[in-house]
């Protein structure tokens, strides 16, 4: 049996894994899908402080409480950034790394400094025409999704996303490095700017496996059941 733990990105929250979960449950294996901290189920505690370093601070303290081990360590899109910092800080917890569609992170950068110049200035600007703190959801079509539920589902639990989440640098002492196996999965159709970089040094570094799959940015929606095939083969 394994043990997944799977981190949403911006906007969503556990939730958004429900079709994907019963599938990885139904192979045998324990699985965590947590709402990172001010959206899913926990919106209700959004605040302009809410930040990278607290979402780390969830994901760890799942992780510590649950006393779980061997873990396949799933992050998409922004949690990529949550997900790499919190092998850097318990490493022997982790088995394998999973980067879904995902924020590669740098040390010492945040996703607005490693994303490209004009998109972090859209961010900025969605920002700034919001609240000034967070960022509005997505609009379903613009992450690949055609299908009329799902797209209405979506819009009835997205929400807003702290800016400083995206705006806080990630510090790493390099210990991640220790996780023995780190998959990409990228979603190419249609495909998020500025992940492609990302993507490509994967898929050119023999020491990541390497998966693509033709949908949208959101593949636990529009994918699930070829996405939850792809992490089966992450055990």
């Amino acid at each position: 049996m394994a043990v997944y733990v799977l981190v949403h990105g911006s906007w969503l929250g556990g939730w958004v894994w429900r079709k994907v979960t019963p599938r990885l449950r139904a192979a045998g294996h324990d699985v965590y899908a947590p709402s990172l901290t001010g959206l899913g189920d926990r919106a209700h505690l959004a605040r302009p402080e809410v930040d990278l370093a607290l979402h780390i601070d969830d994901i760890a303290n799942l992780i510590a409480y649950e006393n779980l081990r061997g873990i396949v360590l799933v992050g998409h899109s922004y949690a990529g950034m949550v997900i790499t910092a919190v092998a850097d800080r318990m490493p022997d917890r982790i088995a394998h790394l999973v980067y879904l569609d995902a924020v590669v992170p740098e040390d010492g950068k945040s996703v607005l400094d490693v994303i490209p110049k004009a998109m972090a200035a859209q961010v900025r600007a969605g920002v700034a025409a919001n609240d000034g703190w967070r960022l509005p959801p997505a609009p379903p079509a613009a992450l690949g999704i055609a299908d009329a539920d799902d797209a209405r589902w979506l819009d009835a639990h997205a929400r807003g996303m702290p800016i400083r989440t995206h705006e806080h640098p990630i510090k790493l002492a390099g210990k991640y490095a220790a996780v023995p196996k780190r998959t990409f999965i990228y979603c190419s159709n249609p495909a998020i700017g500025g992940l492609e970089a990302m993507a490509k040094t994967a898929a050119n570094d023999p020491t990541w496996r390497y998966h693509e799959i033709a949908t949208g940015h959101d593949p636990m929606i529009t994918t699930p059941e070829e996405l939850a095939q792809i992490l089966l083969g992450c055990r």
